[in-house]
């Protein structure tokens, strides 16, 4: 399905003919991986747009080979082909330098019945002369011809046009709901079942599946009704470290991935159950917790550890060792849950999608200045703290943020706390309130800056 229910363009064609820079023109940004190498695109990208005070969907797909060793281009294939069941019109994108191939044909046969309007866009018509090379594909009998240059943007506002016409109305979102929606980030090393999870999750074929390391090259963007509640799903390209990144298409990968988080509520850390924990884990789970993300530890291919039994949570002894592992390993997510699940056999999913709901909401917790001065007040009396023969004294506490909660605490000398100190204080906190799931920042400030404040005021 796609993202709204708003009109859906789709952008077809074989491979590197420029369908994800006429994408990306058309959005108007950098959204699809864009290089001089077929098949880059695998999965296809959604991105709303609005022309002529018209908003619609606009659809980036892989190349379409109908013969071809790559193992996935049937997976390719199926990925156009969903995209073309939702499309109100279709832009069937061709190269003018290249000129009419076999593939063009090709493409050109199998979307003969499909019934919809199609645009036939010849891309890389750079100048007037190249406009008459675009003639030759009115012989592919599909109708009407525009010649473009998605690179220099020559002749794209006259095709959007084109597009704005034949678009049907549209059921327009309220503008409030896309703020509505908890977006979940499914992160994690490549090949950990990602893609799996998310098409799980969504119950259709939204991300190309494969057991090859690297398939998912974009962050796809899924949206899924759960238990009342509108979720955002985003598939990311698989983390790697930086020094492993090999070439100028997985250094996108990385950064389309960061970016993902960026936009997140909740990241879903996706390991490999079977592999077990990783420093390749570890250093997503950091990423993840430095972008003071709320976080769900989501343990998959937990079936290749544990046959199901029909009752996916259960905590047998196997999860519990896995779980301490993962807390002993993983000090910086102390506070994230931790879900099993095996997208392969549907197990878990549920209780991961809760787990991530759940997180969110604490993400956005407030606690009362009264009760979170109470609490820290009984922290520090019931353990005081002193160093260098100096004691720390507390004043005063607020909350100033949430998403993550902040809390500043007011002392006498800030520089005086240990972290571990802080981490006790931050104990008493969660231990008092429902913050699983989110983590914390705390901000110790002098009392002197705060009586110059009160002091600015009056």
């Amino acid at each position: 399905m796609a993202p709204s229910k708003l009109p859906c363009v789709v952008i077809v064609g074989r491979p590197n003919v420029g369908k994800s820079s006429l994408f990306n023109r058309v959005v108007g940004k950098r959204v699809a991986v864009v290089e001089a190498q077929p098949g880059i695109t695998r999965d296809r990208l959604y991105q709303e747009v609005e022309w002529r005070n018209k908003k619609f969907d606009v659809v980036d797909t892989g190349g379409i080979l109908f013969s071809d060793d790559d193992p996935l281009v049937e997976q390719i294939r199926v990925q156009a082909e969903i995209a073309l069941a939702e499309a109100d019109v279709v832009v069937f994108l061709a190269d003018a330098v290249d000129g009419m191939l076999p593939a063009d044909k090709d493409l050109a046969d199998a979307l003969r019945g499909i019934d919809k309007p199609i645009i036939v866009a010849v891309n890389k018509a750079d100048n007037p002369e190249r406009d008459t090379w675009a003639s030759e594909f009115y012989a592919l009998g599909l109708g009407e011809v525009m010649s473009i240059s998605a690179l220099h943007g020559r002749g794209v506002a006259e095709l959007l046009d084109r597009v704005a016409e034949l678009l049907p109305e549209s059921e327009e979102k309220a503008e409030d709901e896309e703020d509505e929606r908890v977006r979940i980030a499914i992160i994690g090393r490549p090949n950990v079942g990602k893609s799996s999870l998310l098409n799980s999750f969504s119950g259709e074929k939204r991300a190309i599946v494969s057991d090859i390391p690297g398939t998912t090259r974009d962050a796809i963007d899924t949206e899924i009704e759960f238990r009342g509640e509108k979720l955002l799903l985003v598939d990311t390209a698989g983390i790697r470290r930086r020094g492993k990144i090999q070439g100028s298409v997985e250094y996108y990968m990385v950064m389309r991935a960061e970016k993902a988080l960026s936009r997140a509520d909740v990241a879903m850390i996706v390991v490999d159950g079977s592999e077990g924990l990783t420093d390749g884990d570890k250093r997503i789970g950091k990423s993840a917790h430095d972008f003071g993300k709320a976080c769900v530890i989501v343990v998959n291919k937990w079936d290749l550890v544990e046959p199901p039994d029909g009752r996916p949570n259960k905590r047998s002894q196997q999860k519990i060792e896995f779980a301490e592992q993962i807390r002993d390993e993983f000090p910086d997510l102390s506070y994230a849950p931790i879900a099993f699940t095996s997208a392969s056999c549907g197990t878990g999913l549920e209780a991961a999608l809760d787990t991530a709901i759940e997180a969110e909401q604490n993400h956005n917790f407030r606690i009362s200045t009264g009760a979170l001065n109470r609490i820290l007040r009984d922290a520090v009396y019931e353990r005081p703290y002193s160093r260098k023969g100096k004691g720390l004294r507390f004043y005063y506490a607020t909350q100033t943020t949430t998403a993550p909660p902040k809390f500043v605490l007011f002392v006498n000398d800030p520089d005086l706390v240990h972290f571990s100190y802080k981490r006790y204080l931050e104990n008493r906190i969660r231990k008092e309130f429902p913050l699983e799931g989110t983590p914390i920042r705390m901000e110790l400030r002098s009392s002197h800056e705060r009586a110059e404040r009160k002091a600015k005021k009056i």
